[in-house]
């Protein structure tokens, strides 16, 4: 009986461990949109030449990441000049297993894809560079429905950096920023197509992804809205950018903060835990931490704990580990590198230049972060308040030739630019630069 109980007990661990190490990397950031895995087995150290690199595809340039499911990389490729393209790979090997291609032509600068996809279910969604939002099915490689958040809603010139939008899947519910002029954010049915709500528009356009935070122990959706570009909008009037929650089944403004400077904001919000809400950007505007407390009437409150530019991230929020904060602060003018920040604000480390962190992406796994470093290398780091703790890093990337299109991306972030977020899948971390996607094996 006692042998019994035992080797029941051994499968389930053994099960659950499976479990663990199969995790799916279904959406941008993750399987809770927060930049953590629950994967285990994550190698500290490396051989001389660095992890091993299991395969390689082609992929054309710009910033949008991969997403993973039941074994399958589903990645929203572009060509400026024709369109979208929808490939999926299989996570083992790298083999294309299938693609989906629809017309969608024009180029900004800093060209070629922008965003994430999330897989639910039998569905993969995406928003392309135009605002072309698909939901495809992923067994006949058919489009169900599609939108446009721009044109829809009365977009015509497109904002400076086109549309840039990561799908947030919430229950039954697609969630986008338009941010067009007659809608700032849009709910679909996820399964028809059919808008659910749309919020008024916001003001300015944004580049953040919704996220969700929780309130009072309740889902609240939450956007990041830009500051008027006082550049690529000259003739507006200088507004300040905004902080929005709503209520997720409805759209309803709960609560918004008005005060946010940043005029090109792509971090999406980050939930700092207890009512609390971090926002971060680059530009030389940094963070600001907020509290949302609910009032005796059901309204809701915003009060502003601190803010300051001695911690952001141009490109992606931070993560959050033990009470602190890790993110990766070079702007055009700062050279912060990788940034450690307590929750009241106080920043405890600054790499710099040594090394310099450079719109990277950083994940949360076993203990430890995956962070590229936005241009050629990989690292393995302890995190820790009392320093930059580095326990492997190898250059996975080499420079690549300067792209004949856009040379001042060039001149500005070199010529890999591996700025897309990274996906983990099994002990796979798939991370591209502006033409591969590489799976790199992180685990023994």
């Amino acid at each position: 009986m006692k042998n019994s109980k035992l080797y029941t007990t051994l499968v389930i661990l053994i099960t659950s461990t499976i479990i663990v190490q199969a995790q799916d990397w279904p959406q941008f950031l993750g399987p809770n949109r927060n930049s953590t895995s629950p994967e285990k087995g994550i190698l500290r150290s490396w051989p001389a030449g660095g992890p091993q690199v299991l395969w390689t595809v082609n992929v054309g340039p710009g910033y949008g990441g991969p997403v993973i499911k039941d074994g399958k990389v589903y990645f929203l490729d572009r060509d400026d000049k024709t369109g979208d393209i929808m490939r999926c790979f299989n996570l083992s090997d790298g083999k294309e297993l299938w693609k989906f291609s629809y017309n969608a032509p024009g180029s900004v600068m800093f060209p070629g894809s922008r965003s994430v996809p999330a897989v639910d279910g039998k569905y993969v969604y995406s928003c392309g560079h135009n605002g072309d939002l698909y939901c495809i099915d992923i067994n006949t490689h058919k489009p169900v429905w599609n939108k446009n958040i721009w044109t829809d809603f009365g977009g015509t010139k497109l904002p400076i950096w086109a549309i840039t939008q990561n799908p947030l899947i919430h229950g039954d519910l697609v969630i986008v920023s338009a941010q067009a002029p007659e809608a700032g954010v849009v709910a679909y049915n996820k399964l028809t197509g059919n808008m659910v709500w749309k919020t008024p528009y916001l003001g300015n356009e944004s580049y953040a992804s919704p996220s969700v935070v929780k309130i009072d122990g309740k889902d609240h959706i939450a956007i990041v809205v830009s500051s008027t570009n006082p550049v690529g909008n000259r003739g507006l009037p200088q507004t300040p950018g905004r902080v929005v929650g709503m209520e997720p089944l409805t759209g309803k403004i709960l609560w918004e903060y008005n005060d946010w400077l940043c005029h090109i904001s792509v971090p999406s919000a980050l939930d700092a835990g207890e009512n609390r809400v971090l926002v971060v950007g680059g530009y030389e505007h940094g963070t600001v931490m907020l509290k949302v407390a609910k009032n005796a009437d059901g309204s809701f409150g915003v009060k502003e704990l601190f803010k300051h530019n001695e911690f952001g991230d141009h490109t992606k929020p931070p993560i959050m580990h033990n009470g602190y904060f890790y993110a990766q602060f070079t702007t055009n003018s700062r050279r912060d590198g990788l940034v450690c920040m307590d929750m009241d604000g106080k920043v405890m480390w600054k790499t710099t230049r040594e090394p310099l962190f450079d719109k990277g992406s950083m994940i949360l796994v076993d203990g430890v972060i995956l962070a590229t470093d936005g241009r050629r290398s990989l690292y393995v780091i302890e995190p820790s308040p009392e320093g930059f703790k580095p326990l492997a890093s190898a250059e996975v990337f080499a420079e690549g030739e300067t792209s004949a299109n856009d040379p001042m991306a060039s001149r500005i972030g070199g010529t890999t630019q591996n700025w897309a977020p990274i996906a983990l899948s099994n002990g796979r971390l798939l991370i591209r630069d502006q033409k591969r996607l590489m799976c790199v094996k992180v685990t023994r």
